[in-house]
C-alpha cells in the first residue's frame, strides 16, 4: 500500500470533519491550477462546478458558523454530509486499488471524519452556551484556518498532515471526555435551576 495515498486519504476525511466545503474547493483549486496530482479518483474535485458549488457552500457555512444557534443546527445537519463525505473522499484516493483496500479507506475514512467532527461539534456546542459572541467567532475562523491551510499542506506534504491527524485524533479522545462531562454538568446544573 502506498503510504502516500493512505496519508491523503486520512487528512482528507479528517479535514472533512471540520470543514468539508473549504477542503474540497481547497484541493480542486490546486489540482485545476496543476499546483498538484491528486491521488486515485480525487482528480474530479477539480471541476469547475465541483469548486463552484463547493466555495458557495463555504459561503454559507462561513456566515452560518458565526451565529450560535444555527451553527449548531449546521453542525446536527452536517453529521449526515461531512463524515459520509469524508469516508468517499478516503475511498476515492485509493480507486486503483483493489475493492478490499478501497472499502477499508471507507471505513477508516467515516471513522476519523466522525472523530473530527464530533470534537468539532462537541466544542462549538460548548462554546455557544457562553453569553458572548467572540469565543465562536474565534472557534470558527481557527477552524476556516486550518481546514484551508492544512489542505494546502496536504497537497504537498501529506506524510506530514497525517502526523498531525494523529496527534489530534489522540487529543479529540480527550477532549471530547472533557467537553462531554462538562455539557453533562451543565445541563444537570439548569434542570436543578429549572422550577418545578
Amino acid at each position: 500500500m502506498d503510504l502516500t495515498t493512505l496519508a491523503f486519504a486520512m487528512g482528507s476525511a479528517w479535514l472533512s470533519g471540520i470543514n468539508l466545503y473549504a477542503t474540497v474547493a481547497t484541493l480542486g483549486l490546486m489540482q485545476h491550477f496543476g499546483w498538484v496530482q491528486l491521488p486515485g479518483d480525487l482528480g474530479y474535485l477539480s471541476h469547475t462546478w465541483v469548486i463552484g458549488i463547493a466555495i458557495g457552500l463555504y459561503v454559507v457555512e462561513f456566515i452560518a458558523d458565526k451565529v450560535p444557534a444555527v451553527d449548531s443546527m449546521w453542525d446536527v445537519v452536517h453529521t449526515f454530509i461531512r463524515i459520509p463525505a469524508g469516508a468517499l473522499l478516503a475511498a476515492s484516493a485509493f480507486a486503483h486499488f483493489d475493492p478490499t483496500v478501497r472499502l477499508i479507506a471507507l471505513l477508516l475514512g467515516g471513522s476519523i471524519a466522525l472523530t473530527s467532527h464530533g470534537t468539532k461539534a462537541a466544542t462549538r456546542l460548548a462554546a455557544n452556551t457562553s453569553p458572548e459572541p467572540f469565543s465562536n467567532i474565534t472557534l470558527s475562523l481557527v477552524e476556516d484556518f486550518v481546514a484551508i491551510g492544512a489542505s494546502a499542506l496536504l497537497a504537498k506534504h501529506p506524510i506530514v498532515v497525517s502526523a498531525v491527524v494523529l496527534v489530534a485524533l489522540v487529543i479529540s479522545i480527550f477532549l471530547f471526555r472533557f467537553i462531554w462531562r462538562a455539557l453533562r454538568r451543565m445541563v444537570a446544573g439548569r434542570r436543578e435551576a429549572a422550577p418545578a
